[in-house]
């Protein structure tokens, strides 16, 4: 098949409800949404990255940020983050749409690239692939991809609030209407939780940071994994945090 424009999206807002203003925190000197950045940026089977912010006075900010880091920002609505992603996309003709919340500042670049390549490399038997139909990654890895045209039957089919606002429910909750493929790994470390809610997964994440010198030196999942494992009181800190998912469990 004919090469197809692949775009990194990623959602970032300062009006977080548990921790308001978590994106711009300070994170090994830079604010974390700057760190997730420079780790996205080693992704290469992407071919651009952009910011979707809202269109609140209280984002100018992270507009502001995405200049200074030279990358482009798309603003939009604050709760119908489908529209946003859908304006996003186009903004930047993405042919393949590659969504990231920003409060992942461990992002793997590696384990980005392996869920781009697999919607791509199985494009004719598949809709949107990611890495959280079933959890073998940390938390904080997530990554979620699909065409263009999968955006958009997205758009025309969610309606509910929920559905507008967390972007991906329907492709999980109802997988008979879109070809789904899971990208899991050989190690299950779905315990691990290096996404950020609340001040203690800050704190953990600044830990990291700190012991591993990851501002400078960008180390691979497998290498902060091995490093957590050997300090399982690191990983104790924040196990019992919770983050809310909009799909429901099967029973």
């Amino acid at each position: 098949m004919a090469y197809l424009r692949r775009v990194i999206i990623v959602q970032a807002r300062i009006g977080s409800t548990r921790l308001p203003g978590k994106v711009m925190k300070e994170v090994a000197g830079r604010p974390m949404l700057a760190q997730q950045i420079k780790r996205l940026r080693l992704c290469t089977a992407a071919d651009d990255l952009m910011i979707a912010t809202t269109d609140l006075p209280a984002d100018d900010i992270i507009m502001e940020l995405a200049r200074k880091l030279g990358v482009s920002c798309f603003r939009g609505s604050e709760q119908d983050v489908l529209g946003r992603y859908v304006g996003a996309a186009r903004q930047a003709r993405a042919e393949v749409v590659v969504r990231v919340t920003a409060d992942c500042p461990l992002i793997d670049p590696e384990v980005s690239d392996r869920v781009i390549q697999e919607l791509t490399e199985h494009a004719g038997e598949c809709d949107y692939a990611s890495n959280v139909l079933r959890r073998t990654y940390p938390q904080g890895l997530d990554v979620e991809v699909m065409f263009w045209d999968t955006l958009l039957r997205l758009d025309r089919l969610s309606r509910s609030p929920t559905e507008r606002e967390h972007v991906t429910v329907l492709p999980r909750a109802r997988p008979d209407l879109f070809f789904c493929r899971s990208i899991e790994d050989d190690q299950d470390n779905a315990d691990l939780r290096w996404t950020v809610d609340t001040e203690v997964d800050l704190q953990v994440i600044r830990t990291l940071f700190e012991k591993l010198d990851l501002g400078q030196n960008p180390l691979a999942y497998r290498q902060i994994i091995a490093f957590v494992r050997a300090h399982p009181e690191l990983g104790a800190l924040n196990k019992d945090e919770k983050t809310w998912d909009p799909v429901p469990k099967a029973t």
